[in-house]
């Protein structure tokens, strides 16, 4: 195979061009992807960053959600964490190595008062600048249902606050998969 290429001349790109035309062929008019829908134009930039701002306030109320929740079992690990949180501090938070420093028992209430009681202690927490809690959901099955209702709504409101950077089940001295080490964003301070 010859390692000189074909170079062609001025006559056979007019030759080509030429029978791109009578083929009609016309030039795109965008260097540009059409990805088949029209552009936003109606959220301005402002509008996008007002929403942002007001999606960062915890001070709000009713910051979870209170539709279906993925059930869990009774003895489930539960586990979550941010992509960009770091590999180490994760560890370190499976293996309790992190201590917490106020918690919260969640055992007696009804579903409302546990995601009240919930939402009350993040607030709290994070205007006290608290870096790691503890709550204790239990593993109880709800009395009308074949789940642990409180313990399948924690695991769903805890990954909906945005103060929250990781959970995990707590380590066995610490109440096993009947407690949750809770890892939360400080204002001010990265992850």
């Amino acid at each position: 195979m010859s390692r000189d290429r074909h170079r062609p001349d001025d006559e056979e790109i007019g030759a080509f061009r030429q029978a791109l035309q009578e083929a009609g062929v016309r030039p795109i008019k965008r260097n540009r992807a059409d990805p088949g829908r029209p552009r936003r134009r109606d959220a301005s930039a402002e509008a996008r960053r007002a929403a942002a701002e007001a999606a960062r306030d915890d001070t709000g109320t009713g910051r979870t959600s209170d539709g279906r929740v993925e059930p869990v079992r009774p003895s489930e690990y539960l586990d979550f964490a941010l992509p960009d949180l770091p590999w180490r501090t994760r560890s370190q938070l499976k293996r309790g190595q992190i201590a917490w420093e106020i918690g919260l028992d969640l055992h007696g209430h009804t579903l409302e008062e546990a995601r009240a009681e919930l939402e009350a202690f993040l607030r709290e927490a994070a205007a006290e600048r608290r870096r790691c809690v503890m709550v204790v959901h239990g593993k109880a099955w709800g009395t009308s249902s074949d789940y642990p209702v409180i313990k399948s709504h924690v695991n769903a409101w805890l990954r909906e606050w945005p103060g929250v950077l990781a959970f995990c089940s707590a380590i066995e001295a610490d109440g096993g998969t009947g407690a949750l080490y809770v890892l939360l964003r400080r204002r001010g301070n990265a992850a």
